[in-house]
């Protein structure tokens, strides 16, 4: 069975549709030891896939042939760092981002937001200051073992992970959990009767068209998919907490076709005003750590309750189950805890893939999972539920792929044709087309992304 195969059957999708895809080979494309070109392309191809299902199921037309370019999806899977606003490159990681070295081995850090630095350093007892804190942190790691550091900064809301080899990690009981789970989770909630959507007709064939999206999402993964459905037509509004800060480049790029405010959840007034949104909307995705909405009414059949017919998509770094299932995460802390970063490296010096593929990849697969269920509920209603977890993904990185050689390739990739430039409130932005691609589909978002949380809280 092949990637995109095994990806188009955990989605549930039927496999005579899968040679409707296309696909472009080029050289010198997300080079990694792991099938990393693999992965990317499945999960871009059964995006692209999903979308043209739909199209067909709104079109009463067949199902339009599905694109996957290797050139659009390494372009894309690199879109932080091809971002420029007015010029200006982004920065993707902050300086205490990174390995380090402990007394017995590596430990990965992510401090990209200040409330995960502060806690990073007041847990090991660095102080804050108007210098680096950066020797004074490498001397504190470098007489700990890398677990104990692990422990402590998560024990202090941090975020600071072990580097173990893929072995460690297969015994360990989180990735025994993650292990027994499919890629993709899907569960129908209820006997919701078919909410009708109106036939789709228009140039370019947009099969989200009509459709309402309230996007609960940070840091790549989940907003790759939210975007990915306001590529396809959907309104998609984005809602943050007013108390989170968000980094302005990440926004940059990970906004475009989006809407964008702010509501406390805990605050009477926006409260009511989120249940206003959501007494419209057709689809919920939510990227925080599970159980951290739980306190505001947004666990899946909750949601569903207040609005039959709902499709909840819920995305994690670890997954709902096993010992980390509250802990927060990121691509980079899940390459090294899983032995991504060792197979990319060695024990001596710990590598990583050549994008944050996982993010990334998961994003597509998302986004695939929501159109799949919409498809379905076309069919026979329901209120839908689907799961995926950045660990999960990594395990059939690592474990369900087979290493190949580099195949034919149809041409050399150069990533500029795949770029593309537009105005915005941002200043002028170059970004990264999305991979995602089917006949008749859009080629391209239909607005950039405009300054964070300064939309309204209603619908378009």
């Amino acid at each position: 069975m092949t990637p995109t195969d095994f990806a188009w059957a955990a989605l549930g999708g039927d496999p005579s549709l899968v040679p409707q895809i296309s696909a472009a080979a080029r050289e010198g494309v997300l080079p990694a030891r792991l099938p990393v070109r693999a992965m990317a392309r499945a999960c871009v191809a059964v995006c692209a896939l999903a979308g043209a299902e739909l199209t067909a199921a709104r079109t009463g037309g067949k199902v339009p042939e599905a694109r996957v370019d290797d050139g659009a999806v390494a372009t894309a899977f690199h879109s932080e760092r091809h971002l420029r606003v007015d010029g200006r490159e982004p920065v993707n990681f902050a300086p205490l981002s990174r390995f380090w070295r402990t007394a017995d081995g590596w430990v990965r850090t992510h401090a990209n937001y200040p409330h995960h630095r502060e806690r990073l350093l007041g847990a090991l007892g660095v102080p804050e200051g108007r210098d680096t804190p950066a020797e004074v942190l490498a001397e504190v790691l470098a007489e700990r073992s890398a677990v104990e550091v692990e422990e402590t900064v998560y024990a202090a809301g941090g975020l600071a992970i072990a580097l173990r080899t893929p072995d460690r990690w297969a015994t360990h009981p989180q990735g025994r959990a993650i292990a027994a789970h499919p890629l993709v989770a899907r569960e129908r909630l209820d006997t919701a009767p078919v909410r009708p959507l109106v036939p789709l007709a228009g140039d370019p064939l947009l099969p989200a068209a009509g459709l309402r999206v309230l996007d609960l999402t940070r840091v790549i993964a989940g907003p790759v998919a939210t975007r990915t459905l306001a590529l396809l037509g959907a309104d998609v509004l984005r809602i943050d907490s007013p108390r989170l800060p968000e980094i302005d480049d990440q926004h940059a790029d990970m906004d475009f076709g989006k809407r964008s405010t702010t509501l406390d959840l805990s605050a009477r007034a926006d409260r009511s005003a989120f249940e206003e949104l959501l007494a419209e909307a057709d689809v919920v995705v939510t990227g925080y750590r599970p159980g951290a909405l739980d306190r505001f009414g947004l666990r899946p059949r909750a949601l569903a309750e207040r609005r039959p017919g709902l499709v909840v998509a819920q995305l994690s770094a670890w997954g709902d189950y096993g010992p980390w299932s509250g802990r927060r995460g990121f691509d980079s802390l899940v390459q090294v805890a899983t032995g991504i970063a060792e197979i990319e490296g060695s024990a001596e010096r710990p590598g990583a893939l050549p994008a944050q593929a996982l993010d990334h990849g998961t994003g597509y697969l998302l986004a695939a999972a929501v159109l799949r269920a919409l498809t379905e509920q076309l069919d026979d209603g329901g209120s839908r539920f689907v799961r995926l977890a950045l660990a999960r993904t990594a395990e059939w990185l690592v474990n369900g792929l087979a290493r190949q050689d580099e195949e034919p390739a149809d041409a050399s990739y150069e990533p500029a044709r795949w770029l593309a430039g537009t105005d915005s409130d941002l200043g002028r932005l170059r970004y990264a087309r999305s991979p995602v691609s089917f006949a008749g589909g859009p080629a391209d978002w239909a607005r950039p992304p405009g300054r964070l949380g300064t939309d309204p809280a209603r619908w378009a």
